[in-house]
């Protein structure tokens, strides 16, 4: 894939807005996002360099196209400044990574069990581009039971470190993938993986990829859970 073959979006490209939760934290889905997102997948495959991922992500990364970033700000920009409530100066970088989930339940961390935040910035925001179908499970956003919290700010964060380690040391975490609500968190909004479909949110809701207990941790490209994950910062 060149950076001339991908700068159009799709024929059939659609978006919508939802509000989702008590707290109406917005979440930006388009679907049929990109013309030609099946080279995205050749791309991966001619530049594969997959590593282990850091703390929170349950598999392997890799770095995305590097015009991939400002593409999604051509034909994306208006519509993320409106629903996120940003300007074009708000933005001050930003990096995307291809991603599979590879780890099987029983090798998860704690914290691979529940659902996360990516930042505490209010303003950065995080996105996932489906490169696979709806077999693989898609991504769900959280409310924490005990705080009533839908996202971590860093006004939050140590009131909701507080609380959560307590359960934890408590009640426990079974080794699982969240795959719905459990006795710490209620899911709020779920979202399916379509392929060509991308979901964005703040980086400070509480959300997790939905990994049922029949997922295969496949490492292929073409077969197993491939998406293309951006992080914005401001």
């Amino acid at each position: 894939m060149t950076e001339t073959s991908a700068l159009r979006l799709h024929d059939k490209f659609s978006y919508r807005i939802e509000h989702v939760g008590d707290e109406k934290q917005p979440v930006l889905i388009v679907d049929n996002y990109m013309h030609n997102a099946e080279g995205l997948i050749s791309y991966c495959e001619n530049n594969m360099s997959f590593a282990k991922a850091d703390t929170f992500y349950p598999g392997t990364r890799m770095l995305g196209p590097k015009f991939y970033g400002g593409m999604m700000m051509h034909y994306l920009g208006e519509i993320i400044f409106k629903t996120f409530d940003l300007k074009k100066e708000n933005i001050r970088g930003g990096n995307s990574l291809y991603s599979m989930v590879l780890t099987p339940p029983a090798e998860l961390k704690v914290i691979q069990c529940l659902p996360h935040c990516d930042s505490v910035n209010t303003m950065d925001l995080a996105c996932v581009h489906y490169l696979c179908d709806s077999r693989h499970g898609g991504t769900s956003l959280y409310r924490h039971k005990a705080t009533g919290y839908e996202y971590v700010n860093e006004a939050r964060k140590e009131s909701y470190l507080d609380t959560l380690n307590k359960e934890i040391d408590e009640q426990g975490v079974p080794r699982a993938y969240m795959n719905g609500s459990n006795h710490l968190f209620d899911q709020i909004a779920s979202y399916d993986a379509a392929f060509n479909r991308l979901v964005m949110y703040r980086s400070t809701s509480l959300h997790s990829g939905n990994i049922g207990p029949d997922f295969s941790f496949e490492p292929h490209t073409r077969r197993g859970r491939l998406t293309l994950n951006t992080f914005i910062r401001c």
